[in-house]
């Protein structure tokens, strides 16, 4: 049955241009093809990657971080409460106000006190900023280890990808080229292995996604010879995406200035690669110029609309990137990176409640002093007392 299967998914309808066969893709008069089983030896390596990464955040990211002047905040504990952590593992971090009342009563709390209970224990599930900063310090250094592309400045298809197609899928493999591409898929498994025990953002489902469609998409396009195109997509991704780790790494620091400029020119080079270039050079040349005299194909519609997922991704953060220029506008500096969890305060929820009880307070004194009651026990003690002096 498995045979069968594997026989099934590698018809050269499914990946090859019309007409064209694996045979003429065999290795040949010393003209070496890819091959899809070239790419299995991305799995070892990416588990390589994974031991590096762990080294790099314990002895190099954790002591540049203290040298940098991340600290991380003091978070006070909470007191061991088996009915309020039962709650919090099953139910939900964030109880409604009924739920928090009944919880107060079984806990013989007051209500204050059980918010802060929920309030410091969702914080202690929160990532340290010393944390964040390795993450981004690791995801940064091979970003720029793999943005040294091989890729020679003299290759027609970089300036012009309409040469991407030129004898394709007669293309060679380059040594040089097999290499980076089989490095950049084990970083990118390595990114799916580690995205359940890294820092979880807010558009986690969207990186999810992003990961998956590249490796897909990496090995589609090695497979199908289409190493050309597929090297120009990383190329566009790469640029940008080292300069959003060095920002991140910077904002944990006291560096600001830098920060601001870093994140400015991420922006720029985002905006530029992923809205103009990639859908104006990458995805035209996909879609139209990549059939020539060919008709399309299966390979053609699934490269094409994994493509376009990527673009529609890239269009959401986007709508991100532009929501912190404004504020950045506004504000004048960076903020905060709008994709993590806001960090909450002790101090700030008790000023809001002290700020709602004045306010109660003030609202009572302004509506002036009320009557006294005339049937009250003071009135009946204070009435007997005047007649009785009276009467002396």
């Amino acid at each position: 049955m498995l045979s069968s299967f594997n026989e099934w998914l590698w018809q050269h309808r499914f990946w090859l241009p019309p007409n064209v066969t694996w045979a003429e893709l065999e290795d040949q008069d010393g003209r070496v093809y890819p091959h899809p089983q070239d790419m299995l030896a991305a799995l070892p390596l990416a588990l390589v990657l994974l031991a590096m990464r762990l080294a790099f955040e314990r002895f190099i990211g954790l002591p540049l971080s203290r040298w940098l002047g991340v600290r991380d905040q003091t978070r006070r504990q909470v007191k061991p409460n088996a009915t309020l952590e039962k709650h919090f593992l099953t139910e939900g971090h964030r109880p409604k106000e009924p739920q928090l009342s009944l919880l107060a009563a079984r806990c013989g709390l007051t209500l204050r006190q059980t918010q802060r209970w929920f309030r410091r224990r969702r914080k202690q599930d929160q990532p340290q900023l010393t944390k964040k900063f390795c993450e981004d310090g690791a995801g940064w250094g091979w970003m720029g280890l793999l943005g040294l592309t091989p890729v020679s400045l003299q290759e027609s298809w970089l300036w012009a990808p309409v040469m991407c197609w030129e004898n394709y899928p007669n293309q060679t493999l380059k040594p040089s080229l097999y290499w980076w591409y089989l490095l950049e898929l084990a970083f990118y498994l390595s990114l799916l292995i580690r995205l359940p025990f890294d820092v979880k953002r807010k558009d986690f489902k969207e990186q999810v996604i992003h990961h998956f469609v590249v490796v897909i998409l990496m090995t589609f396009s090695y497979s199908a010879n289409l190493l050309r195109i597929g090297s120009l997509v990383l190329l566009l991704h790469d640029s940008a995406d080292y300069l959003l780790e060095a920002c991140k790494m910077v904002n944990y620091t006291q560096y600001q200035h830098v920060c601001d400029a870093l994140f400015l020119i991420f922006s720029l080079v985002f905006f530029y690669t992923r809205l103009v270039l990639f859908p104006t050079q990458i995805l035209y040349t996909t879609y139209y110029e990549s059939l020539g005299n060919r008709g399309p194909f299966f390979g053609y519609y699934f490269c094409n609309g994994l493509l376009m997922l990527l673009q529609l991704l890239h269009v959401f953060w986007s709508c991100l990137i532009l929501r912190m220029l404004c504020s950045f506008i506004k504000k004048g500096q960076m903020e905060k990176d709008i994709r993590s969890d806001v960090e909450e305060s002790d101090s700030s929820e008790e000023e809001a409640a002290g700020a709602q009880e004045t306010l109660q307070l003030k609202n009572g004194a302004a509506r002036g002093p009320r009557p006294a009651p005339t049937d009250g026990l003071r009135s009946r003690v204070a009435g007997r007392l005047t007649r009785h002096t009276t009467a002396t």
